[in-house]
């Protein structure tokens, strides 16, 4: 690896950003294929779930082709490169804090196909997490290539990360903020300017890759702002904060309780990928990121009697899978669960209110937000991700009070923001 030192005068402003631009432009190559492939395996699982051949014989073999996609993707991981366990943003946020240093280039075909494996295969992980190490190992890479200075460096590996996610969810907005709120915490010239570029150069890529159109296809009626509606609102937030808690503890203790079975990772990876097997055969919907998840409570099809329960199994697989330690995300799989207690709280909204007139989907965006300001604690990430994805720019004052209700309890119950706590458990592994 070229060594270059924390003394290296950084370059100018205009370098940096075009370099960013670079930088995004690889990201977006990377990302989007990503993505793409993600797609395809996705279209091809329920294809072939839903397709005549549905049976016994036809289950079974989803079963074996998960749990050997999940022990293959551990596998993988463990031998030849471990940063790409998990998400991989509490990595990048270390590196970013300096208590850790950057993966090396080999990571990036690792979580590419180690993410296509387990997410593929129907471990309930989400594309970002993948997307933004990947963008940010790439971006070190170009930065150690060109022997930029470390603090140069920083800001490049940044940007990276934030092309990831813009590329991950097509939310170029997004992406630049998450940088500034999430990885770095401060909004300076050169971080501005190098993540905005790194976003918009990758967003062009992926979009010639994948289209334009947002994520979730939303028909959202002008929401009643008044001072009734707005209470609702605050109430959902209120929901989510407290749900966000349990979202983030039931992922921590399934970590600490997958960990101390007695059986090695790849077999706990191959027993959580049957697990999803058996899900990806009798309700194929289910398995997967959440997408479908999220749609369907968007367009109102879920019904009231199965909230819950739907709500239950996906905290539960989504928990297991990230516990497979292979590569996946959080985030996806947190809007969906966002989206499936928006909606419950819409239904509830609507016997409440009825000028609200039966629409529940601005519950839902909201829904999704606060879920993701609570666990995070990242309120303008949430609210501008989930406004790109669903296109609901009139629903600004409703996020806004979900996601600041949101924040409020779940800091209340003192709980740790997720990827903080990830962090802090990977840094106690290490000693």
């Amino acid at each position: 690896m070229i060594q270059t030192s924390e003394n290296d005068p950084p370059c100018g402003l205009t370098i940096l950003s075009l370099l960013s631009i670079l930088t995004g432009l690889v990201a977006g190559v990377i990302c989007g294929s990503f993505r793409l492939l993600l797609e395809w395996s996705d279209g091809l699982r329920t294809a072939f779930a839903l397709g005549p051949w549905h049976g016994f014989p036809a289950g079974l073999l989803l079963i074996l082709a998960s749990s050997l996609a999940s022990f293959l993707a551990a596998l993988m991981v463990r031998r030849l490169a471990p940063l790409a366990s998990g998400s991989g943003i509490p990595h990048v946020e270390a590196v970013l804090a300096g208590s850790t240093t950057p993966a090396s280039a080999g990571l990036i075909p690792v979580k590419f196909v180690g993410g296509l494996l387990a997410i593929g295969g129907g471990l309930a992980l989400g594309r970002e997490g993948p997307s933004v190490q990947m963008g940010a190992t790439a971006a070190n890479t170009i930065g150690r290539v060109l022997r930029l200075g470390r603090s140069d460096c920083r800001v490049l590996l940044a940007a990276g990360a934030g092309a990831g996610l813009a590329t991950a969810f097509n939310a170029p907005g997004a992406g630049a903020i998450f940088v500034l709120e999430e990885l770095v915490g401060r909004f300076e010239a050169r971080t501005v300017c190098s993540a905005l570029g790194a976003s918009v150069s990758a967003i062009l890529v992926a979009r010639a890759m994948l289209g334009g159109n947002p994520d979730f296809m939303v028909s959202v009626a002008p929401a009643v702002i008044d001072v009734s509606t707005q209470l609702l609102f605050l109430l959902t937030g209120l929901a989510m904060g407290v749900l966000s808690v349990l979202y983030n503890r039931t992922v921590l203790t399934t970590l600490r309780f997958a960990e101390g079975l007695p059986v090695g990772v790849e077999t706990r990876a191959a027993l959580i990928g049957a697990l999803a097997g058996v899900i990806v055969w009798l309700t194929p919907h289910l398995a997967g990121g959440g997408d479908w998840l999220t749609q369907s409570a968007i367009n109102g099809t879920i019904a009231w009697s199965v909230i819950s329960g739907l709500f239950v199994l996906r905290l539960a697989l989504g928990a297991l899978s990230y516990a497979a330690a292979t590569p996946g995300g959080l985030f996806a799989p947190m809007l969906a669960l966002g989206a499936l207690a928006g909606l419950g709280c819409g239904d509830i909204a609507h016997v409440l209110e009825p000028r609200l007139a039966g629409d529940t989907a601005p519950f839902v965006i909201v829904g999704m937000a606060a879920m993701f300001a609570g666990s995070v604690r990242a309120p303008l990430t949430g609210i501008i991700l989930v406004t790109e994805m669903t296109n609901a720019t009139s629903l600004l004052l409703p996020l806004l009070s979900g996601s600041f209700a949101a924040m409020l309890v779940a800091d209340g119950m003192q709980e740790a923001p997720i990827y903080e706590a990830l962090r802090n458990r990977a840094a106690v592994a290490k000693r």
